[in-house]
């Protein structure tokens, strides 16, 4: 069988035709711009490819549930023109296809799951760290449900002591992504990420604030492993090691973690975790 991907991204779009890791047929890029501009660009590279289902993994937050009268759609996404728009259906039409939407990290611990960091794992945890934060969480061998998936990127974490910068995010300000994404890196210090060396205080926020966001993790749903990508930490590598030390000193002994290191951990697929997220997502829709 041949599965299509396509993972909708805050500033870019990946459409991916494979059977897993080692056989990706073909892949093309589309920057996010307008929904429909980008759908109707990604529809006409679907429609162009024969495949037997599709899989999207989309930021969010989106409908995901079925019976909803506004599934496969945005909810009230931070991404401007995006709220509310109808993701899946145009995809699903252009793909001929049998379709299955998650969220973009959702998708991400799944790919992890299958080939990656979190393999023979049922529970594990996929966080990514780029223009937003967004986690994905299994449980179980399926990710959390309720009214709608989970959004801890959008926690409320106790702050760095003396640090008192209001945060990025235009629904909470300091919430975990309003204070360690891409994003408010950039705002906090109007340079790029590339530009800001590894021993700059800023990051002291960011390992702090991500660490407590993985003991919250670690408390709620137990998961074997949790691995961070993105942007920001494939820049800067070295977070990793530090946030899985301050997990360590928050958790102060009260839980003791399945791995002595690499409990944190980058994921294994690196920047092929999104889209190949995509492509476990299509053989659930297959299966």
């Amino acid at each position: 069988m041949t599965y299509a991907g396509v993972e909708l991204g805050g500033t870019k779009c990946i459409a991916i035709l494979a059977d897993g890791p080692g056989q990706i047929v073909a892949r093309e890029s589309v920057p996010t711009t307008a929904p429909r501009e980008t759908l109707n660009a990604l529809g006409e590279i679907l429609a162009g490819w024969h495949c037997d289902a599709l899989g999207v993994a989309s930021f969010g937050p989106i409908d995901i549930d079925p019976a909803s009268p506004t599934y496969g759609r945005m909810r009230a996404t931070p991404k401007p023109g995006w709220a509310h728009a109808d993701i899946l259906a145009p995809l699903a039409d252009a793909a001929r296809a049998p379709a299955q939407l998650d969220t973009d990290v959702n998708g991400a611990a799944f790919a992890e799951m299958r080939w990656g960091s979190g393999r023979g794992m049922q529970d594990f945890a996929y966080i990514t760290v780029g223009t937003g934060i967004g986690v994905g969480l299994i449980v179980n061998g399926q990710p959390t449900r309720g009214f709608g998936h989970s959004e801890l990127g959008h926690l409320r974490v106790a702050r760095l002591a003396g640090d008192d910068w209001p945060g990025s995010c235009p629904f909470h300000g300091d919430c975990v992504e309003g204070l360690a994404s891409g994003t408010a890196l950039s705002a906090r210090l109007g340079k790029g990420l590339a530009d800001t060396p590894r021993d700059h205080t800023a990051w002291e926020t960011v390992i702090w604030t991500l660490a407590q966001l993985c003991h919250a993790i670690v408390l709620t749903a137990a998961p074997r492993r949790i691995a961070i990508g993105g942007g920001v930490p494939a820049r800067q590598p070295h977070l990793l090691e530090r946030i899985e030390a301050k997990l360590v000193e928050s958790l102060n002994g009260y839980v003791e973690l399945p791995l002595a290191r690499g409990y944190v951990c980058a994921p294994e697929l690196g920047d092929d975790a999104g889209p190949l997220g995509a492509i476990a997502l299509a053989m659930q829709a297959a299966a």
